[in-house]
């Protein structure tokens, strides 16, 4: 197996979210489009996932972005997400990281006060308006693709927790989300390992009751987080949110394995399912600005500019607008005698580890 020597990365966050950004053109991941070549790193490299996300290099709530040459030649540079669940279509904290580390070191062409670029991804185009001041990313914003509710209160039956009312949206990816208050949960850090718990089972719970399938994009097929949401109690705020990212295979019968990380921003693509769903109720008008505050208290903004229709879904057309950092420069070394070149999970901070597919290797 050929080891690679060198692993570049950039360390950044989003209102807290970490996030690993790797410039993985040597990769030559294979796919004529962003959705053909995020079903390759689903397949083929997930063993760098593993690597750069868990242990010793990672920890339970880093993400990461692959940076790849874009699909579509009116895009600026494509990215596939990695998070501890898998490679995901869209991440808006992760999409903020990326444009923030690729202005910073000048990877793209920068202007000022505004530079403007297309990212492709699996799920489509995602324009981005960053704000830039002596070359420093002061916000990024963009403009995401459409949002839209699949169900609003349709119950799950949960181990525990009993019936529970759930809205299941599209926001970049499928979420589950529930209210707080149904659970009996308080929206604050120091209920997080009960909201990582409530959120585990969630989400395993709806990908057993509530099959779900992108209706142009039938590849992105399963619930892949949980909101867990609520009112902020913070002046200015719309609401607050938890999101649980799986760090672990979950047994509904086993309640030992219902564990997960929080992510540590409001999440982009989770508030722009939130938006969808209040739209949906009527509760949240276009051009209506939504401030949606983390567990930590940091904010994105969203807006809805205008309605559109996405196979049979009434969609909304959001904007997520938040701050990022660069926190480090790095270099990965993997050593051909390391005992752990797929990286390890351990229960006192990990989940039940999933086993490792059959078919990946680092050598592509």
């Amino acid at each position: 197996m050929v080891r690679h020597p060198r692993i570049q990365a950039i360390d950044t966050h989003a209102e807290g979210e970490p996030s690993r950004v790797l410039i993985g053109t040597h990769l030559h991941v294979k796919g004529t489009t962003m959705a053909e070549r995020l079903q390759y790193c689903e397949k083929h490299l997930d063993d760098l996932r593993r690597l750069l996300l868990q242990e010793p290099r990672g920890y339970p709530a880093l993400c990461g972005v692959l940076v790849l040459p874009p699909a579509d030649p009116a895009a600026d540079f494509g990215m596939v997400v990695l998070e501890q669940g898998g490679f995901r279509p869209m991440s808006g904290s992760n999409l903020i990281c990326v444009v923030t580390a690729l202005v910073e070191t000048g990877a793209v062409p920068v202007t000022e006060p505004v530079t403007a670029l297309t990212v492709d991804t699996a799920v489509g185009p995602v324009g981005v308006r960053a704000e830039v001041s002596g070359g420093r990313a002061t916000r990024v914003t963009f403009a995401n693709v459409p949002a839209f509710a699949v169900a609003l209160d349709h119950e799950l039956d949960l181990p525990e927790y009993g019936r529970v009312p759930v809205d299941i949206v599209f926001g970049g990816q499928f979420f589950v989300q529930a209210r707080a208050e149904d659970l009996g949960i308080p929206l604050d850090p120091s209920a997080a390992k009960q909201l990582t718990r409530a959120g585990a089972v969630l989400r395993a719970a709806a990908q057993r009751q509530f099959p779900v399938s992108h209706p142009l994009n039938p590849g992105i097929n399963q619930v892949a987080l949980t909101m867990i949401h609520g009112p902020s109690p913070t002046p200015g705020a719309s609401g607050r949110n938890a999101v649980v990212i799986p760090n672990g295979e979950v047994d509904l019968a086993d309640p030992a394995t219902w564990t997960g990380t929080l992510d540590r921003s409001p999440c982009g693509t989770g508030t722009c399912g939130r938006m969808a769903a209040l739209h949906a109720r009527g509760e949240l008008a276009l051009s209506t600005p939504f401030v949606h505050e983390s567990i930590i208290g940091t904010t994105f903004t969203g807006t809805l500019l205008d309605t559109a229709a996405v196979g049979p879904y009434d969609a909304v057309l959001p904007t997520i607008g938040g701050r990022g950092w660069i926190t480090a420069f790095s270099q990965f070394v993997l050593h051909d005698t390391d005992p752990f070149p797929y990286g390890y999970t351990l229960g006192d901070l990990w989940g039940e580890p999933a086993s490792p597919p059959a078919d990946t290797d680092l050598e592509h």
